[in-house]
């Protein structure tokens, strides 16, 4: 049964290489019986039993390149019938490393993919979703509303997101399309093993911390994290819910929700030193 013939709602989903949030919203979606589009930059990282699924269709999709996103339009278009009931932008890179020491260059990559990637694929599909009235989900991160050591580039692309997402749910709305902004928490995933090690400079002023801040890069911060199954599988249950603007699943993400609102800054300061209290060792 192809997708066009089939009753099952439509999603489409970027970044579900093997281990990922993308590939547990595959399986996440398939239990509410959507055909899924699984899309990925490199094939060969897809879970090799969503090749084996009638309603999982494989995209090779490079979200950075505008003929990559056509091309993916194009197929969900011709095998859908040009509906698309569901986007979920979930793709996304990550980066530690000193405000002072970030690469300019690398960090407008980031952006690239973090930012304005989401809005290529939202502007893209935009017919699809308009003629279905469906909703878009834009994954952006915790790191987007609280400003964690040591991630500026990566923060502020976020924070880029979670505005730019939530504007964008205003202005689809106008046209029927509902927009979920995921403010997403500690989840166990890959992430920190796709990230490039960040490899503080030796003439960093902060080269007396460097190997605990490229340490970060292991995952230790995400001590309370939820599984991506779990994290998944609340995504799915907001859009079937029809729910849209901001919605706080993973790991202290409630709590970061509150925090952020109800703590004074000085205090949160103090909260997120105490997560990193090495930095102490280079004060002046």
């Amino acid at each position: 049964m192809t997708a066009m013939s089939s009753p099952r709602k439509i999603v489409l989903i970027t970044g579900c290489s093997a281990g990922g949030l993308g590939a547990a919203l595959v399986e996440a979606f398939l239990m509410q019986n959507y055909h899924v589009f699984a899309t990925l930059r490199n094939p060969n990282k897809i879970p090799p039993h969503f090749t084996t699924l009638s309603n999982v269709t494989i995209i090779t999709l490079d979200v950075l390149s505008s003929s990559s996103i056509a091309s993916a339009v194009e197929v969900v278009t011709k095998e859908t019938g040009s509906r698309l009931d569901v986007l979920v932008n979930n793709s996304g890179v990550m980066s530690i490393m000193p405000g002072l020491d970030a690469s300019i260059k690398e960090g407008k990559k980031l952006f690239d993919v973090n930012f304005w990637a989401v809005l290529a694929m939202i502007q893209a599909f935009a017919p699809l979703l308009v003629e279905a009235r469906g909703c878009v989900v834009n994954n952006a991160s915790v790191a987007g509303v609280m400003p964690v050591y040591f991630e500026s580039v990566y923060n502020a692309s976020k924070a880029a997101l979670i505005v730019g997402s939530e504007t964008w749910r205003l202005e689809l709305a106008l046209l029927g399309v509902r927009t979920l902004t995921v403010v997403t928490g500690s989840v166990r995933s890959q992430v920190f093993k796709n990230m490039t090690p960040a490899n503080v400079p030796e003439n960093s002023y902060y080269a007396k911390i460097g190997k605990d801040i490229d340490d970060l890069g292991d995952g230790r911060l995400a001590e309370h994290a939820i599984s991506a199954e779990a994290w998944a599988t609340k995504v799915v249950v907001a859009v079937e819910k029809n729910r849209a603007g901001k919605v706080w699943f993973g790991g202290a993400a409630s709590i970061i929700n509150w925090g952020t609102w109800l703590l004074p800054g000085w205090l949160l300061d103090k909260l997120l030193t105490a997560t990193v209290p090495w930095v102490k060792s280079i004060q002046r």
